[in-house]
């Protein structure tokens, strides 16, 4: 064989060992995109959790069990969420993130009603979308929502509240969610609230267009006056802020309405730092360890709790049951989602109104 040959047959040799090796890498590179993103030949599921915020330990919770059924389930699980509540274009990111990566579903606790194109969006691209702790308005722009009956949640404490003032006049300040933004465990906490107080919202879906000033029926009933509303946006620091614009509005107040617990224990530092914290009765809704301790310690008299676990729980095994077997999840009777409970928490209890002590609580708190 000559060298020109010899050469001609040891190229032809190593373009053949090439190819062989660019289709192997080829075949390499498929397996890892299918099974690193939604539901690749390793038959796993792929499910985002967007959360508000991980600074709040509701979330941190709803987190916690959603890696845990992931482990059980099978699923890859993507976490996403806000730099802080009220961050929807974060949210929208992480939505479209779970679109491309070609995920079955998506949990979500929508920030507001920005967030409902992309959710739109979604849907429309073959993902399953539930809505966890925050119903979307309109309830329908998701497939389901595993939520806290919020308004109830806030009833709950409004009647307790109006039975622990036994008559007296209650000059009320309202920490919210959001000034800015629409939320609908917003308005619907306030309202329910307010409710509860017997006193008339006029608009369930707004916060602030009550009357300042009336007569409120809960309890032995009296006379009330509304210091206003002021944002939080669900954290200490701004609870802090917003009770103190609050007091420089109307010194006088008695009853503090607070979103949740860590904007409640903002609230009550300022009181505090005002010394009046002994003469105000705060109430809140969550149920954390952290906001159960203070019904212990006085600081917050009820508080209603919620079960971020469960809502996270149910909403992983509803998307898994319908990547795996077709069946829809469906919603509680007489409501627009899937109620997931809340039990009103005080060592104080009223008559006629159901509660659990803050001992009972802490063995079901989260957060810990």
């Amino acid at each position: 064989m000559s060298n020109h040959t010899a050469n001609t047959v040891r190229a032809k040799r190593l373009l053949a060992l090439g190819s062989i090796a660019a289709i192997a890498a080829l075949g390499l590179a498929g397996c890892s995109s299918t099974t690193s993103g939604g539901s690749g030949s390793s038959g796993k599921v792929g499910v985002a959790l967007i959360v508000k915020t991980t600074t709040n330990p509701f979330f941190v919770a709803m987190e916690d069990a959603a890696k845990a059924a992931a482990s059980k389930d099978n699923v890859q699980l993507t976490l996403a969420a806000g730099k802080k509540d009220g961050d929807a274009a974060t949210q929208i990111q992480a939505i479209e993130d779970s679109i491309s990566r070609g995920d079955k579903g998506i949990l979500i606790t929508p920030t507001d009603s920005t967030v409902n194109s992309a959710i739109t969006k979604a849907r429309k691209a073959g993902l399953v979308v539930i809505a966890l702790d925050t119903p979307p308005d309109p309830a329908n722009t998701v497939d389901v929502t595993y939520a806290t009956d919020n308004f109830a949640a806030g009833l709950a404490i409004g009647k307790w509240t109006a039975a622990q003032l036994d008559g007296k006049k209650a000059v009320i300040g309202l920490v919210d969610l959001f000034s800015n933004q629409v939320a609908s465990v917003d308005y619907n906490r306030d309202q329910g609230f307010l409710t509860g107080m017997g006193i008339d919202v006029k608009d369930k879906t707004k916060n602030g267009d009550e009357d300042k000033t009336g007569k409120y029926t809960g309890g032995k009933g009296g006379d009330y006056v509304i210091a206003g509303n002021q944002a939080s946006n669900g954290d200490e620091a701004d609870g802090r802020t917003a009770m103190e614009t609050l007091l420089s509005k109307n010194p006088n107040i008695n009853v503090v309405y607070a979103i949740n617990e860590p904007a409640a224990y903002g609230a009550y530092q300022a009181l505090k730092a005002a010394g009046k914290e002994k003469d105000t009765l705060i109430v809140a809704i969550d149920g954390g360890c952290t906001g159960v301790k203070e019904v212990t310690d006085g600081i917050i008299g009820a508080t209603s709790q919620q079960y971020p676990s469960k809502m996270a729980s149910l909403g992983m095994e509803a998307i898994v049951k319908l990547a795996k077997t077709g069946t829809k999840p469906t919603v509680s009777a007489g409501l627009d989602f899937f109620n997931t409970g809340s039990q009103l928490v005080t060592d104080k209890p009223v008559d006629g109104l159901t509660s659990i002590t803050s001992a009972d609580a802490t063995k079901i708190c989260w957060g810990k």
